[in-house]
């Protein structure tokens, strides 16, 4: 069904994994869509609760496929999808992911570069491999980065911080990545899944409509003021309430 990614269902637990390992995971506008329909995919089935987004091989996303984008800037049609920079999943799928009811890691399983990080930001949780690079080399190639990454990476890590690593075009290590909040956990490479997996094992076990209004409060809650969010949490509880006494014949 896919050509570029893998999609896995098991035990409540959908992994999306980026598979053009020969290209270290490359990024093109097919990856994109590929990814779009999967979390789609993920979506529509009750089965699944959680969602695992990571890489096959040695790297999570090493960027944009240079080849890819040389062809297209020479007016060649590297293929028959969107151009890079005009496909949804930079339009559109970070507006989506961020409402996106069922919770999502990213089990940044080796290199990420440039949208291999950008891509990682509305996750609910980033764990990553301690061999793990990340590199925000946007303003060293000449341009910004996209995907509302000047909007999650200063909530994340700080306006400071946010400014220093994107004004310097910085590489970060995994354990740099940790130390600033970039990152929520470090693991060792050969058990980075396993680990990632029993954390989604645990969120799995919380009742789907549940996840879904908790993460809608702490994104409420987070732009908004103390009385402010306290409403929208009095809001959402009353909806579970009012859903449990319906399911319970209540």
């Amino acid at each position: 069904m896919y050509q570029t990614i893998r999609y896995e269902v098991s035990e409540g637990i959908a992994t999306i994994r980026f598979d053009r390992p020969e290209k270290l995971n490359a990024y093109t506008p097919e990856m994109g869509d590929e990814t779009i329909a999967a979390f789609e995919q993920a979506h529509d089935d009750d089965a699944v609760r959680v969602v695992i987004l990571t890489g096959e091989g040695r790297a999570f996303c090493a960027g944009v496929d240079l080849d890819y984008y040389k062809a297209q800037m020479a007016g060649e049609s590297p293929s028959k999808g969107s151009k890079l920079g005009e496909e949804a999943f930079v339009r559109s799928w970070p507006l989506d992911l961020i409402q996106y009811p069922k919770p999502v890691i990213a089990a940044i399983n080796g290199a990420a570069y440039g949208v291999g990080v950008t891509m990682t930001l509305g996750c609910d949780v980033r764990i990553a491999a301690r061999s793990a690079v990340l590199g925000l080399n946007f303003t060293r190639l000449g341009m910004l980065p996209g995907l509302g990454s000047t909007h999650h990476l200063p909530r994340l890590v700080g306006i400071g911080k946010a400014s220093e690593l994107l004004l310097s075009g910085a590489k970060l290590s995994a354990e740099e990545a940790h130390e600033i909040g970039l990152v929520q956990r470090l693991v060792d490479d050969d058990a980075l899944i396993g680990e990632v997996r029993t954390l989604a094992l645990a969120m799995a076990e919380i009742r789907p409509e549940v996840s879904a209004a908790a993460k809608q409060a702490l994104r409420h809650g987070a732009e908004a003021s103390l009385a402010d969010a306290m409403r929208e949490e009095r809001r959402l509880s009353g909806e579970l309430n009012r859903r449990r006494k319906q399911r319970d014949g209540a």
